[in-house]
């Protein structure tokens, strides 16, 4: 049998992960502030989110349950977000992404308790592979500058692991409340969209906003690709378990970034890179043996 009608849910991780990885590479390439950037990337989810309904011919999943799982998702990854840029606001980006990196170590002890998940035991070896790239890629992409200027950063980092951590766990109870992928989805964006308000007020008016077409036209053609890589999640997730799908996305798409990295600026990756990249090639392998 053909490995990717076994398993449908390798297929979209692999479409996430080369979305993710091409975002990833990209995103710090606008100048534009954060905050705004966030407000872009809400858009951005409208276009899927209009595939997602044409896909289910606009008969969106209205019940109570699916409704308010399918949010909570939207909410969870989005609230993250928005606690992310606090974060990096009082402590600089190597003492902050190190520390949520490892969200999905969330999504795997809770998917083993709530959803009763289990894989093999090279599955597990798989699992702890992928946070080994995940560790090296988030180590060996922050420098040490800026300084920390409140223990707060504490704070608003946990609420990103916990909250980041939760959404896979959700997203899979979502799917399993709801006939299709597509409303889960298409709530998630609409949850992205509510909070841009939110987004809006933390942005610093009083700094000039960079409206040419590095500004807000560019990430949004960055963020159209966060946004796919989203939708693709869903189907992943519908498909396979949250304790792989998890980990699997968030180790492999920075070796993408990175490879997209070393050949625009010519330069050999570090040992850690390495280390990370034959994980995160390692841990694919295993999971499509899963």
């Amino acid at each position: 049998m053909n490995k990717t009608k076994r398993n449908p849910w390798l297929l979209y991780a692999l479409v996430t992960m080369i979305t993710w990885g091409i975002w990833g590479a990209f995103s710090d390439q606008p100048d534009f502030p954060a905050t705004l950037t966030y407000v872009v990337w809400a858009i951005s989810m409208i276009p899927c989110a209009l595939v997602a309904l044409a896909n289910i011919k606009f008969k969106l999943d209205t019940r109570k349950k699916s409704f308010w799982l399918s949010m909570g998702v939207g909410l969870l990854g989005a609230g993250g977000q928005l606690a992310l840029f606090q974060a990096l606001k009082f402590a600089p980006a190597y003492l902050v992404i190190p520390m949520i990196s490892v969200a999905p170590i969330v999504t795997v002890i809770l998917s083993a308790i709530f959803l009763k998940e289990r894989v093999s035991k090279l599955g597990y070896l798989g699992i702890a592979l992928a946070f080994v790239a995940i560790v090296c890629f988030s180590l060996s992409g922050n420098s040490a500058d800026g300084t920390v200027k409140s223990w707060v950063w504490i704070l608003f980092a946990a609420i990103v692991f916990i909250f980041w951590g939760i959404q896979a766990l959700v997203m899979k109870l979502a799917n399993n409340s709801t006939p299709d992928a597509e409303s889960v989805f298409v709530y998630m964006a609409i949850s992205g969209v509510v909070l841009i308000p939110v987004a809006l007020l933390m942005t610093d008016w009083s700094q000039p906003v960079n409206m040419g077409w590095n500004g807000p036209w560019m990430t949004f053609c960055v963020q159209i690709l966060n946004a796919i890589g989203a939708y693709t999640l869903v189907y992943a997730n519908r498909y396979g378990k949250a304790m792989i799908v998890a980990p699997l996305a968030d180790a492999c798409a920075p070796v993408i970034s990175c490879a997209i990295s070393l050949v625009l600026y010519a330069t050999l990756p570090s040992t850690l890179q390495i280390v990370g990249i034959v994980s995160a090639i390692a841990c694919v392998f295993i999971f499509s043996r899963e």
